[in-house]
């Protein structure tokens, strides 16, 4: 139910717009009070719109879980797609540009902690937009 919530939760934001900040899965450890997830520092997304999928105005949202040590760091053996976009090619460049994401790293009672969470990667083609992936 609670991973239902938070698909539901990143289905709204996508249609209002950016993806909230990623949810950190529920587990005994993060649900504990005073845990913050780890929160995207990078200036602009590693991920890249395939250009061929660009121009064929293929769209779709891949949602990675992720697992970042306690700097922030992403660990790209333990990266996985917890919910596919339905478009190999779209899944591939999310995965292909996880590594390289910077982000906070979570904190539990203010101190940082490793933790694994989902990020949604959005690939949306405006008509001002261009090749290129956004969280």
């Amino acid at each position: 139910m609670k991973r239902l919530c938070a698909l539901l939760a990143l289905s709204l934001a996508a249609a209002c717009g950016r993806a909230p900040a990623p949810a950190a899965e529920a587990t005994p450890d993060t649900a504990a009070q005073g845990f913050e997830p780890p929160v995207e520092v990078s200036p602009e997304s590693p991920v890249r719109y395939p250009p061929k999928l660009y121009e064929q105005n293929v769209q779709g949202t891949v949602v990675l879980r992720l697992y970042a040590d306690s700097t922030g760091r992403i660990v790209p053996e333990s990266t996985r797609i917890a919910e596919p976009s339905g478009t190999a090619g779209l899944d591939s460049a999310a995965m292909a540009g996880a590594a390289a994401m910077r982000f906070a790293p979570a904190r539990r009672d203010g101190h940082p902690v490793a933790a694994a969470f989902l990020q949604p990667v959005h690939f949306s083609r405006s008509d001002k937009g261009t090749p290129g992936g956004t969280n």
